[in-house]
């Protein structure tokens, strides 16, 4: 009990003081009933845990619960006693407050959809005037079509906020994520940060999608191998392929090929992020600051996709032959080069090329209108919340990206068996149209979709292995975390 006195003693005094005035009484007593609440085990202390449990309903996140912390707790005993907690809310609010008045442009005390399209764009942020309706919309808890004080402050009290940027980036939260094939840059990445908050962004993707790649690697070499050869060599189904594999390379050789998958993502993601950066400059024209068409989304998207797979594809064909060869057959990346080079010449870089580029229109384009799709349908669904948040995002993202690969996917096989052919003892080199003929003719249809099993499998861990690492690397490095 001694310990809750000490925690009601700060109230008792600041009703004693006779020169408070009512709004701070109204203010401290707010706070003590919030205080009360989070308190969960009345101790006149509020720890980590309790905050995590009590802001659970809000929806605010752990990193965002760790950082209330470090901010409030003064006497670093990683608890927040009332005079800590309310030293906080104080510091906080009054930031909140002048946030609030820079969005008021009219000074009515309450700020209506166009003022928030306005500050929004004052900081290089463009919203429809629709996108800035339903933000107000996830706010305005009266139903009046406008947000006043204390709604804004409810909303963001919890909420690590600075300044505009900071609410932007609320608002418009991005994500990279690697779905096994391909690293997911956010169309309007560029638009929310500053150069160097974007690459440190991308560099968190590289390198989640760098552990997502090698968490799923078995199952990638699973795959070209059933696109290659049906099976592994002398086995008639995925398990005894896995067993076939480990018996004839180790459990290691379940990762051959994976160095370089790796070490291509990095030049891949620059050269595709750098180029959509230009192309939609182009495409823009003279409204610099205007959000991208879909039609302009894909025709960007595309370019840049096919201009950096032109740049990396040696990369790729090397993937393959190193995912396919066998123990001994060749001592490194290096040398695998060396070897192609010599006895297939330059050529031999490019094997599979077409396919591939052909597979980048069919792959974009139902990738970007399956997610549009579906996150306009979650956004018309749910009209009171302003942003779809991570998870929905995630999922969007996953399907999108899976729907893609199917319709991607006879070209895909096509290019892999391309890329392997002098792997293939005695196999005759054939083109493009004789692969897709001699397929159709031996196999059927089934035989253009051979390793689609494993390829969908490693989806959903490819892309919760990327989430997880990706908001882990964004708060090392420094970047806005999610709520």
């Amino acid at each position: 009990m001694a310990a809750h006195r000490g925690f009601l003693l700060p109230r008792a005094r600041c009703r004693e003081r006779g020169d408070v005035d009512p709004e701070e009484r109204r203010r401290r007593t707010r706070w003590a009933q919030l205080f009360d609440q989070l308190d969960l085990n009345k101790d006149g202390r509020i720890d980590v845990v309790e905050l995590r449990t009590g802001l659970a309903s809000r929806g605010i996140s752990r990193s965002s619960v760790d950082k209330i912390v470090r901010a409030g707790d003064t006497n670093q005993d990683g608890e927040l006693d009332f005079e800590e907690f309310t030293q906080y809310l104080r510091t906080h609010e009054r930031q909140l407050k002048l946030m609030f008045s820079s969005l008021d442009r009219n000074n009515d005390g309450e700020i209506d959809a166009s003022e928030i399209q306005q500050s929004l764009h004052s900081i290089g942020v463009d919203i429809s005037l629709k996108e800035a309706d339903r933000i107000l919309r996830s706010m305005d808890k009266d139903g009046t079509m406008t947000i006043d004080w204390n709604e804004w402050r409810d909303h963001f009290l919890f909420n690590s906020l600075h300044n505009m940027e900071d609410v932007a980036r609320h608002w418009k939260h991005s994500m990279i994520l690697d779905t096994g094939e391909q690293l997911r840059v956010p169309e309007d990445l560029s638009e929310q940060q500053s150069k160097s908050s974007v690459w440190r962004q991308l560099i968190a993707g590289g390198l989640a999608g760098a552990v997502s790649r090698t968490g799923t690697a078995p199952l990638d070499r699973l795959k070209i191998f059933l696109q290659v050869h049906g099976s592994f060599p002398g086995t008639s189904n995925v398990l005894s392929s896995f067993q076939s594999m480990v018996k004839e390379g180790g459990l290691v050789s379940l990762w051959r090929g994976n160095g370089i998958n790796v070490l291509k993502m990095a030049p891949e993601t620059a050269i595709k992020f750098t180029v959509y950066e230009q192309l939609k400059c182009i495409l823009r024209g003279n409204d610099k600051t205007g959000p991208l068409k879909i039609h302009e989304r894909f025709i960007a998207g595309s370019m840049a996709g096919a201009i950096a797979q032109t740049t990396i594809y040696p990369l790729e064909v090397l993937k393959t032959r190193l995912t396919l060869r066998k123990t001994g057959q060749f001592s490194g990346i290096a040398d695998c080069a060396k070897q192609m080079l010599q006895r297939e010449s330059i050529r031999a870089f490019y094997k599979g090329y077409v396919p591939n580029l052909l597979g980048i229109v069919p792959y974009a384009g139902i990738d970007l209108a399956v997610y549009e799709t579906l996150k306009n349908s979650w956004i018309s669904r749910n009209t009171e919340s302003a942003n779809p948040g991570v998870m929905v995002l995630v999922g969007c993202g996953a399907v999108s990206s899976t729907c893609g690969q199917l319709a991607s996917y006879p070209l895909a096989l096509v290019r892999t068996r391309m890329q392997a052919q002098v792997s293939v003892k005695g196999g005759p080199q054939l083109s493009m149209t004789a692969l897709f003929q001699n397929i159709l003719t031996q196999e059927g249809v089934p035989g253009l979709y051979r390793g689609l099993s494993p390829n969908l499998l490693k989806v959903i861990p490819a892309v919760s292995i990327s989430y997880v690492v990706y908001e882990y690397m964004r708060k090392v490095m420094g970047v806005g975390v999610s709520r």
